[in-house]
C-alpha cells in the first residue's frame, strides 16, 4: 500500500469500484452508505491537521513547526455501523495534535443513511437521475416516477424543514458566519452560499441556516439574520466573523447588544500579506501574535499587548501596523468569556474546514443544475461534520460565568425607563 496516498483518496477509490462494479450484490448499497460517511469523516480529520501544520501534505514551508508522521487507526460507531478512520500522527510540534471531529473519548458519532448515499454518490460527480437509477437498481423494481424522485427529494424535504424549524429555544453563546462561492447554477458566475452555526449556552454545537446569498453584500446578510429573528433566534452573545465590510454592518443592524470577535486568523493573514518574505520576519510576527493574544486574561491586556506588537512594526513596516491596529476591540472581545474557550471563541477555522469540505465535492461535480441541488448538498455536509464534531464541554463554573453574562445583558441599561 502506497502510504503517500491520502486515506480519504483510497475511501474514493473504494466508492469507486463498488458503482464500477454495479449495484448487483444486496449489501452494495449499504456500502455505498458506509464509504460516504467514513469519507466525511475521514476528510475532515485530514483537513484539521492540515490547518493545524499550516499546510498540505509533502508541501514544504520555511517557517514550518511539526510534521506528519503515519496514521494509526481509530474505530468509532456510527449509524451505518463501525468505521475505521486513519487519525493522523503529528511530531514536533508546539503543542498538541487533538481532533475535534473526533474527540478522544469513544464518541458516538451520528451520521444518516440518506446523507451518506447522497453526498457518496456527488463524489462520483452523479446527478440526480444517476441517484434514482441507483434506488432502480437496488432491487425497488418498477416504480412511479414519484416513488423514485422521492429518493432526492427526501433530502430536499429535509432541508427546507431545517430551514423553517423554530429557534426558540436556542440560546446562543456564540454565532459564527461566513461564506463560500460554488457554481451554483449551469451558467453564470459563482455565488455566494452563507453559513451560520453556533455555540449554544450549554456548549451543543448547532447549525442555524444555509442560504443562498448572491456576492455577499449586507443586504444578503441582513437577509440570513433576519430569518433568524422571524424563527425565533434570541440576540447571541458573541458573533464571530471576518472583516468583511458588508457582514459586518449586517452584524451592527442585526444583534447591536453582541459583542463582535474579528476572526483572529484571518486577521493575522491580513498582517503577514504585508510584510516581506524576509527570513523569520513572519515567524516572527506570528508568535508575537499569538503571545498576545494566548498570555492575556482580558480584552485590555490583549489590547495593549497587540499595541506593543503595531509599534514594534510601525517604523520599519507601516501597512502592516496599520492593518494590525485596525478594530482591535472586536479582535479580542474573545477574552471576556471564560479564558478556557478562547481559541474555540476567536476564529472561523473550524466553519472554513467544513465548507472546504463542500468546496471540494463541488469541484467533482462541476456546476450544479440549480440552487435547490446546490444548497442541499451544502448543507448535508455541513450537517454531517457539525453533527460529527464535538462541543464545549462546559464546567459548572464556566456555566456560571455565561450565565453572569446573560443575565447582565437582560438587565435594563442605565437611562432605561423600567415598567
Amino acid at each position: 500500500m502506497d502510504r503517500r496516498i491520502a486515506p480519504s483518496a483510497r475511501i474514493e477509490e473504494a466508492i469507486e469500484a463498488v458503482l464500477l462494479d454495479g449495484l448487483d450484490e444486496p449489501d452494495a448499497l449499504g456500502r455505498i452508505g458506509r464509504l460516504g460517511a467514513q469519507l466525511v469523516i475521514q476528510r475532515a480529520v485530514e483537513e484539521e491537521v492540515e490547518a493545524f501544520l499550516g499546510r498540505a501534505p509533502y508541501e514544504r514551508v520555511p517557517e514550518a513547526t511539526g510534521s506528519r508522521n503515519g496514521h494509526r487507526p481509530r474505530r468509532i460507531q456510527t449509524a451505518e455501523g463501525e468505521l475505521s478512520i486513519e487519525m493522523p500522527q503529528v511530531r514536533g510540534a508546539l503543542t498538541r495534535f487533538v481532533s475535534s471531529t473526533i474527540p478522544d473519548t469513544r464518541a458516538i458519532v451520528r451520521t444518516r443513511p440518506l446523507e451518506a448515499l447522497v453526498i457518496g454518490a456527488y463524489v462520483r460527480g452523479l446527478s440526480d437521475r444517476d441517484i434514482e437509477s441507483l434506488a432502480r437498481e437496488a432491487g425497488l423494481g418498477s416504480i412511479s416516477k414519484s416513488t423514485v424522485s422521492g429518493v432526492c427529494r427526501g433530502l430536499r424535504d429535509r432541508y427546507r424543514a431545517f430551514r423553517a424549524r423554530s429557534l426558540a429555544e436556542v440560546r446562543l453563546l456564540a454565532l459564527f458566519c461566513d461564506a463560500i462561492y460554488l457554481p451554483v447554477r449551469p451558467e453564470g458566475p459563482k455565488e455566494g452560499v452563507l453559513v451560520a452555526w453556533g455555540f449554544t449556552t450549554t456548549g451543543e454545537r448547532v447549525l442555524l441556516d444555509v442560504c443562498l446569498g448572491q456576492r455577499e453584500r449586507t443586504e444578503d446578510w441582513l437577509d440570513l439574520g433576519q430569518g433568524l429573528l422571524r424563527r425565533g433566534l434570541r440576540s447571541p452573545l458573541l458573533v464571530v466573523a471576518d472583516g468583511a465590510p458588508g457582514l459586518v454592518r449586517a452584524i451592527g443592524e442585526l444583534w447591536p447588544e453582541a459583542d463582535r470577535q474579528r476572526c483572529s486568523v484571518h486577521r493575522l493573514h491580513d498582517v503577514l500579506a504585508k510584510l516581506p518574505k524576509r527570513p523569520g520576519l513572519h515567524e516572527r510576527v506570528r508568535s508575537a501574535y499569538w503571545a498576545a493574544l494566548d498570555g492575556a486574561s482580558s480584552p485590555a491586556e490583549a489590547e495593549q499587548r497587540l499595541r506593543s506588537l503595531v509599534g514594534s512594526l510601525e517604523r520599519e513596516y507601516p501597512s502592516a501596523a496599520a492593518r494590525l491596529a485596525e478594530d482591535l476591540p472586536a479582535l479580542t472581545a474573545h477574552l471576556a468569556y471564560p479564558l478556557r474557550l478562547k481559541r474555540r471563541l476567536r476564529s472561523t477555522n473550524l466553519l472554513e474546514r467544513s465548507l472546504e469540505e463542500v468546496r471540494r465535492r463541488t469541484k467533482v461535480i462541476g456546476r450544479f443544475p440549480g440552487e435547490t441541488s446546490c444548497l442541499t448538498l451544502a448543507w448535508a455536509v455541513m450537517d454531517l461534520v457539525i453533527a460529527g464534531a464535538k462541543g464545549l464541554g462546559l464546567t459548572l463554573s464556566e456555566r456560571h460565568a455565561i450565565a453572569v453574562i446573560v443575565a447582565d445583558r437582560a438587565a435594563p441599561r442605565t437611562g432605561e425607563s423600567v415598567a
